[in-house]
């Protein structure tokens, strides 16, 4: 399993999570991201810079992940196309999205992005918190403990 991250709008304190992580069980880890990025030294952790452009790291990620790879993203769209591919897809929230809440999920940010072009004030996510951080730490340790269990 391959551990893949949409890391241009991944905060700072979740790639350190997933640095340690990807040390701590062996996993290959490879952040995508449209300008350079820092990471530790380690034969586990890469970076891919590719152009600048919509979509560009999220088509490289979809066309690079594979059934049961995890990616790391809060992209609702590429999430989905990751959950059609098979792969396991968590949010830097620690939500985990699968074939039963990806579509729900789409759903609502289509209507947000709606309601936006059509002058609604929405608001925005709220901003990133500890607790957001502990959130996704829990989630991807119960995943990749889940995930070692299964594949030994």
């Amino acid at each position: 399993m391959h551990i893949w991250v949409d890391a241009d709008a991944c905060p700072v304190v979740i790639k350190n999570v997933l640095f340690r992580a990807a040390q701590r069980w062996k996993r290959p880890l490879t952040l995508v991201a449209n300008q350079v990025l820092y990471t530790p030294p380690s034969l586990l952790i890469r970076a891919i810079q590719v152009p600048r452009g919509f979509d560009v790291a999220d088509d490289y990620i979809v066309l690079h992940a594979s059934v049961g790879d995890l990616v790391v993203t809060g992209d609702i769209p590429l999430a989905a196309q990751l959950v059609d591919k098979e792969a396991f897809v968590l949010s830097p929230r620690g939500e985990l999205f699968s074939v039963d809440n990806i579509h729900e999920r789409l759903s609502m940010r289509d209507m947000m992005e709606e309601l936006r072009s059509a002058g609604v004030e929405t608001g925005g996510p709220a901003a990133f918190s500890q607790s957001d951080q502990r959130e996704f730490a829990n989630a991807l340790d119960r995943l990749m403990m889940k995930l070692s269990q299964t594949a030994s």
